[in-house]
């Protein structure tokens, strides 16, 4: 990473609401405009960094794009207590009592009491609830339930029962459980499921479902809460008038906005089909928008929104609500389009097996994007790509979206340094590929895994959805696999001959040397000593890395060092660990295609689940050094419409947060159209 950015002056402003339905009340901000300099650093706490990032080009908008930006930016922030709820049942109980407590508290401020609260508080804000955002493990407060109890009666504050005792006992400990042997929905806390939902009842229950077209399989599961009621399995549908209907009816609302004010017909039709499939639920409509989507390529202006990835779902079904609003950065788009554009080469020369390689890739668009706003699963610990939709039929049929989240990464990259790298690399070359080539290498990477990678491969015929065959290892396999497509050609001179990259060789070893090293390292720093590891990306990196690393150890592809006690992964051989990884995608395609949870199962179980005990000891030692927290997140800039005396919209102004906990209370206040319970 670059070197911190200068800290800037503030200029701040308190922004009035208006009482147009358009304009929501703002909050105190940090005016950024007359400013040199631009500090994407927040505030840190825990384990946890905040950042801010920008909006590149936002004055190059015409009024009627910023309007665009702005309704699909509310509509995401409408839902965003949906997420709280499908997390956990009493995320949003917990939320506003704590809030409460935080605003209303007028005692002693300066005990360390006090300050743990503030923290917990701000862990449960960037979680979305109480459970870690990416180890799923239940966050743990550094006070006692006494003084939380005292805090509650000072305020005069509700919090009682199972939603108070569950802060400080054992139950609910993980919101998605993974692991082997066990019933993964019963002991998973999040809200997808009745309490007395088992894995069994899932799969029963969804082995009745039988799609109209069985070539287009209908996404069963991805809209609704399945429980029982008096013995019986029943779907409670998110829609209008269904569950979460308070926040669906006001997502619609800026959605029609939205439409109102659409670049073109292809999106307006597909934002229209988006308000349908909310207002009935319907599955087949949810496949009409994603077609519909889809093929709207032109404009300015795209979107995410809905109920989207299944990683929170421990058995891959149901779908987490998240938004993304993008704004086109057509110069580095233009740069990349030649990825989209040479998919048919990158499918044809692939190491997969030919019936498992796609004919005619259809439908593929990449675009280099800079966010304007997040919400859901998005926010505040954002993606830095995504490729939708996830239907294995659409994207064989019609194609695909990828796009990398352009100003995010920007952002990452210049928010500061922590010095891990100097201590983890095995040598000064390495070191050096990785400063000279390392930005580029995970830019490309990124590139790569989601257009070439996620649109990659086909099913064979009669194969179910993965999540249907693959069930539990259904996410990290197909992730590992994307990330194997994009390591391959990484270290392939068509990247060159594109123009992507002027010495493929390099950007391709450093590629090797950081994926590797975080692998089978320093990703461990995210987890506590004897701790499985969970998480589907964090598995898929060490179960590629760790197989690799055996695989190769006949011809000391990669070599384990021990150097003044410490431990290092240095690559002796980078064509070997080429073909090694064409290998194992041939494989995990293989897996993908045909069906074979045995293998995927000794795949993910044998490399990717447990950590070596000794290095994961050594690894956590040696980063005691830096300071700098592991994970990181985002507050959002603010969109401010300017109205005229009509009270029509003539301006919409970007500004910037002042503080984490300030965007959040906001949040709290603006957004919140759900009961504690559903």
């Amino acid at each position: 990473m670059n070197l911190k950015s200068l800290f800037k002056i503030c200029l701040f402003a308190v922004l009035m609401a208006a009482c147009k339905n358009d304009v929501k009340e703002a909050i105190e901000v940090t005016e950024d405009a007359l400013e040199q300099e631009f500090s994407f650093n927040v505030e840190e706490f825990a384990d946890i960094k905040v950042l801010r990032y920008q909006i590149p080009g936002w004055e190059n908008l015409t009024l009627k794009e910023q309007k665009l930006v702005y309704y699909l930016t509310e509509a995401g922030l409408a839902g965003r207590d949906i997420m709280w709820d499908q997390n956990y049942r009493h995320n949003l109980k917990i939320r506003r009592a704590l809030e409460h407590v935080y605003t209303q508290f007028s005692g002693d401020k300066t005990t360390d009491d006090w300050t743990n609260f503030e923290t917990y508080l701000k862990r449960v804000w960037f979680s979305n609830g109480i459970h870690h955002h990416y180890s799923n493990a239940k966050l743990k407060p550094e006070f006692s339930k006494q003084y939380l109890t005292e805090l509650l009666t000072a305020t005069n504050t509700t919090l009682e029962g199972e939603a108070l005792d569950v802060l400080f006992n054992a139950k609910d400990a993980k919101k998605v459980n993974q692991a082997k042997g066990i019933d993964n929905v019963l002991e998973s806390a999040v809200n997808f499921y009745g309490p007395d939902v088992t894995n069994k009842d899932v799969a029963d229950f969804y082995k009745t479902k039988t799609s109209p077209n069985p070539e287009k399989p209908l996404s069963y599961g991805l809209n609704s809460q399945l429980v029982k009621e008096n013995g019986v399995l029943k779907e409670r549908v998110y829609k209008s008038g269904g569950l979460y209907g308070a926040a669906i009816d006001e997502i619609v609302t800026w959605l029609e906005k939205a439409k109102g004010v659409a670049e073109n017909e292809a999106q307006g039709n597909a934002i229209g089909l988006l308000i349908q499939y909310y207002k009935t639920g319907d599955l087949q409509t949810w496949d009409d928008y994603n077609v519909a989507w889809t093929a709207a390529t032109e404009g300015n202006i795209d979107y995410i929104n809905s109920f989207i990835e299944v990683y929170n779902d421990p058995l891959g079904y149901r779908g987490s609500y998240e938004t993304i609003v993008q704004v086109n950065d057509f110069d580095m788009s233009a740069k990349m389009a030649v990825l989209s554009e040479n998919a048919q080469w990158f499918e044809d020369n692939s190491p997969l097996m030919d019936e498992h390689k796609k004919a005619n890739v259809v439908g593929v668009s990449y675009k280099v994007v800079n966010v304007a706003g997040e919400a859901g699963d998005a926010s505040p610990s954002t993606p830095i790509g995504v490729n939708l939709p996830n239907a294995n039929w659409i994207r064989a049929a019609v194609g695909s979206k990828s796009v990398s989240l352009g100003n995010i990464i920007h952002a990452y990259n210049n928010a500061g340094g922590s010095g891990r790298l100097k201590a983890f690399v095995h040598d000064e070359e390495e070191l050096q590929l990785e400063e000279k080539y390392g930005q580029l290498a995970d830019k490309l990477h990124t590139a790569l895994h989601e257009v070439i990678g996620h649109a990659s491969g086909q099913l064979n015929p009669g194969v179910g959805e993965t999540k249907e065959t693959l069930k539990t290892y259904a996410s990290t396999l197909e992730e590992g696999r994307a990330d194997l497509v994009g390591l391959y050609y990484l270290y392939d001179a068509k990247l060159q001959e594109l123009g992507l990259v002027d010495d493929w060789k390099n950007v391709g070893k450093a590629a090797f040397d950081g994926y590797i090293r975080n692998g089978l390292m320093t990703q461990l720093i995210r987890l506590d000593l004897g701790d499985d590891v969970e998480e589907a990306h964090m598995r898929n990196r060490q179960w590629v890395s760790a197989w690799a690393f055996e695989k190769g150890k006949a011809d000391n592809v990669i070599e384990k060092v021990t150097r003044e006690g410490k431990t290092y992964f240095n690559i002796n051989d980078y064509d070997k660990l080429h073909d090694l990884f064409g290998q194992l995608l041939r494989e995990t395609q293989r897996i993908k295609s045909e069906g074979d949870y045995a293998a995927v199962e000794a795949l993910v179980e044998g490399y990717g689940v447990k950590v070596d005990q000794a290095i994961h000891a050594e690894v956590l030692e040696r980063n005691k050094q830096f300071p700098s927290p592991p994970y990181s997140g985002f507050v959002n800039p603010v969109l401010v419409p300017e109205l005229n005396a009509d009270g029509e919209i003539t301006a919409i102004k970007v500004t910037q947060p002042k503080a984490f906990a300030k965007q959040m209370l906001h949040y709290s206040k603006t957004y919140s159209h759900l009961p504690d319970v559903n």
